[in-house]
């Protein structure tokens, strides 16, 4: 079992920065691969960045096009999110989540534990 728990989201102005964190209640270093999605209100839950377990290959959403970046500190079982270039379309609750395999898949169904999410608003 792993515990989720995401931190830093807020109300920004577009073309802002702004940086989420992921706590886990426990090491997911070697065996759990990690990621990012986001859901906006009437919209399907959507992949926003993967991390494979040990912090290899990383993956993201078509849309973000190089705004924004993955990392993951397993010294500290954490996982951030740097969002660059905020747009109002990244409007939305952001989740963590964490999958006992070590490849990060884009289809949120393949995810077995989430954060309870943390809300990013954009303004224009």
């Amino acid at each position: 079992q792993v515990q989720l728990v995401e931190s830093g989201g807020e109300l920004v102005q577009a073309g802002d920065s702004l940086k989420l964190s992921c706590a886990a209640s426990r090491s997911t270093s070697n065996t759990y691969a990690m990621a990012w999605f986001r859901q906006a209100p009437g919209k399907e839950r959507e992949f926003v960045a993967g991390i494979n377990a040990y912090g290899g290959n990383t993956y993201y959403g078509d849309f973000v096009k190089g705004r924004f970046t993955i990392s993951r500190d397993n010294a500290k079982n954490t996982l951030d999110l740097q969002m660059n270039s905020l747009k109002p379309e990244d409007t939305a609750v952001y989740y963590c989540a964490a999958r006992p395999s070590f490849r990060a898949s884009r289809d949120p169904n393949e995810w077995m534990y989430w954060g309870q999410g943390t809300q990013v608003t954009v303004s224009s």
